[in-house]
């Protein structure tokens, strides 16, 4: 029981080192691109 135990926490471990990897190398940036759209102004 004391086997299974520590293979949970040492797979959790490892997910957790994994995501921190993947969150600081992976490339997570969105794709940027210019907006324009004509603004219609009531000036009274």
């Amino acid at each position: 029981m004391g086997l299974i135990v520590k293979a949970v926490l040492v797979l959790a471990v490892l997910i957790f080192i994994g995501l921190a990897g993947y969150a600081y190398l992976g490339d997570l940036t969105p794709p940027q691109a210019e907006v324009t759209a004509p603004v219609t102004l009531d000036g009274n």
